[in-house]
């Protein structure tokens, strides 16, 4: 379902059309299922869309990634659960390397996004941090960038000649200053790539705004929205110049106009569904918006039942 004011009905149509246009030819005898289960007691938070017509959702609790066929909703996992890993916001590369921010390990993991193989492990706080969110990761191609929800800079995972990964020692902070100012409860977010890696995107859970951040200074400019508040910002989603924003706790995705400049921001519709159950990140594949349900709130998470949602 998608709840719209007048005004942006150019834009969604203008939208669909370019999404319509990113469907394999082939893909139309397909099934496409609205609805993709997961493992019972799964506990999703992060989705990323890879090659073919993979998607991948890690496990909170565990780590481990499961990968399915959004053609078919089959599954399996690529990555099993181990002590000591999370996974909460994940991205794919063009190399076919799986990143994953590992939220309070303070780690971050890269693997194999066809073997699920372990390619590197990093550990971005520095020694002696109190208390660490490491929540999601935006991947161009220079380097993997990663918030930390809790402490007010971006993690830099700076890659070597032919996208190479780095040793530990490659690993840098990146100070966030400006506009940005952290306050109680999770901060920054979601985070996307824009111009081409020249820029990053990044939401502010708390406080609803949103930021473009400077990668190589770390210099942050608030988006002025309109007056429009992003609060419970999650996952983003980049097309183009429009933005997708999962809004978890209020079930809905927030789809936000940018100005060339990135500095304005108009908020011209909101995505509603009725299978949202506290939907946190979302994935372009095959030409079709998938969001994935924390289910946030639920009192017995482990035996639960967890779901991908094809979008409208």
């Amino acid at each position: 379902m998608i709840s719209r004011a007048p005004s942006a009905r150019r834009l969604l149509v203008l939208l669909l059309m370019a999404l319509v246009a990113l469907v394999p030819a082939t893909a139309g005898a397909a099934t496409f299922p609205d609805l993709i289960r997961l493992p019972d007691g799964w506990q999703p938070e992060g989705i990323a869309a890879g090659r073919g017509s993979s998607l991948y959702v890690g496990s909170i609790p565990t780590g481990a990634i499961w990968k399915a066929d959004a053609r078919t909703g089959e599954g399996e996992v690529l990555v099993e659960g181990r002590e000591g890993r999370a996974a909460i916001g994940i991205k794919v590369d063009k190399r076919n390397r799986l990143f994953v921010a590992g939220g309070p390990t303070g780690m971050a993991f890269v693997y194999d996004a066809r073997t699920g193989e372990d390619l590197a492990s990093y550990q971005l706080t520095p020694e002696g941090t109190a208390a660490t969110f490491v929540n999601d990761v935006a991947v161009t191609h220079k380097a993997a960038y990663f918030t930390d929800s809790l402490n007010q800079q971006l993690y830099v995972v700076p890659f070597g000649r032919g996208g190479r990964l780095p040793g530990q020692g490659k690993v840098r902070v990146l100070p966030l200053t400006g506009d940005l100012q952290y306050t109680t409860g999770f901060n920054l977010n979601g985070i996307a790539a824009a111009r081409g890696g020249r820029a990053l995107l990044a939401v502010q859970s708390n406080t609803g705004l949103l930021f473009r951040i400077n990668p190589r200074t770390g210099v942050t400019r608030q988006v002025d929205l309109g007056g429009a508040s992003l609060t419970n910002g999650d996952g983003l989603l980049l097309i183009g110049r429009v933005l997708f924003v999962v809004r978890n706790q209020r079930n809905e995705i927030a789809v936000v106009k940018l100005d060339r400049s990135l500095d304005r921001g108009r908020l011209v519709t909101t995505i509603t569904d009725p299978d949202f159950d506290v939907p946190t990140t979302i994935a372009l594949q095959d030409g079709r918006l998938y969001a994935v349900n924390a289910r946030f709130g639920t009192t017995d998470p482990q035996p639960a039942r967890y779901d991908i949602v094809r979008v409208g």
